[in-house]
């Protein structure tokens, strides 16, 4: 799905590319996926010493799972260092996802950064969700199952089936690709946003007793950001934890960091999502 086409891009007023839906996860395009196919369509517009460091978007519109999405990129400025590009992905001539990112040719400076958390399990520990969901006959569990290009680990307490006992509106898990991917470093940065988009939610919710099957929940993603601070590869596991510092207002706010086996910072996310609970929700 990261693989766009075509190889050199049409030129409107924008660079255009398409993506496609080739497994889809979702009755509706999983948010990640645009937003990781979005990153790749900038990417190809820079130079190859100038990779993308942040980007941050904006989810207008559900995708149709069927349809192609059409990329534009606009090259907003290429400067002596940064290059800037705005990226509109297109279903029938209405924008789904509306994204600016960044870009910087690597300098020297000041380091350092946040230690990854203690008493972390390692994940061929932890069970897979094979183990844990395989034999459950549920739509939600298959699909966790069976329906991810990735395969993700819960150091804490899963949520979809069930809430958690724990109120604290943190979360978890370690996440990897289930094939080696090729060593393009923007196909492995574009990876790593695609699987940032699986968990921010879980904070919240956990914090407030619910699980994903609860069908008084209704949850969509906002907007969702992230910068890259290091190279890693998203066909090694990686350390996702995220906490939630606030819910209001029918929306819920989260923050993650994404460490490498190693310990370094790999990079930062945030997402705001709507979260409504119809009446007869049971949060005791």
């Amino acid at each position: 799905m990261l693989d766009l086409e075509p190889s050199t891009p049409l030129r409107t007023t924008e660079d255009i590319f398409v993506g496609h839906t080739l497994a889809p996860e979702t009755p509706r395009v999983f948010g990640g996926q645009v937003f990781a196919q979005s990153a790749m369509a900038a990417s190809r517009t820079v130079d190859d010493d100038r990779p993308i460091h942040s980007m941050h978007g904006y989810f207008l519109r559900p995708g149709d799972v069927t349809q192609p999405i059409v990329l534009g990129v606009e090259r907003m400025r290429d400067g002596r260092s940064f290059s800037a590009r705005r990226i509109h992905a297109y279903q029938e001539g209405q924008v789904i996802l509306s994204s600016i990112a960044s870009f910087q040719t690597p300098a020297e400076g000041l380091e350092h950064h946040e230690p990854m958390p203690d008493d972390v399990p390692d994940p061929d520990t932890l069970p897979s969700p094979e183990q844990l969901w395989g034999h459950v006959d549920h739509p939600l569990a298959q699909r966790v199952v069976h329906g991810r290009p990735f395969e993700i680990r819960y150091v804490t307490e899963p949520i979809y089936l069930k809430p958690s006992e724990s109120r604290e509106p943190v979360n978890a898990v370690w996440f990897r690709t289930h094939r080696k991917l090729p060593d393009d470093p923007v196909v492995h940065r574009a990876a790593i946003a695609y699987a940032s988009d699986y968990t921010p939610m879980d904070p919240i919710l956990r914090r407030h007793g619910m699980a994903w099957i609860d069908p008084h929940l209704t949850m969509a993603s906002l907007d969702h950001a992230i910068w890259w601070h290091r190279d890693a590869r998203a066909d090694d596991w990686l350390l996702y934890t995220q906490a939630s510092p606030n819910a209001s207002s029918s929306r819920g706010l989260a923050c993650g960091r994404i460490f490498d086996r190693h310990g370094a910072l790999v990079a930062t996310t945030t997402q705001e999502a709507m979260v409504r609970v119809r009446p007869g929700a049971d949060r005791t």
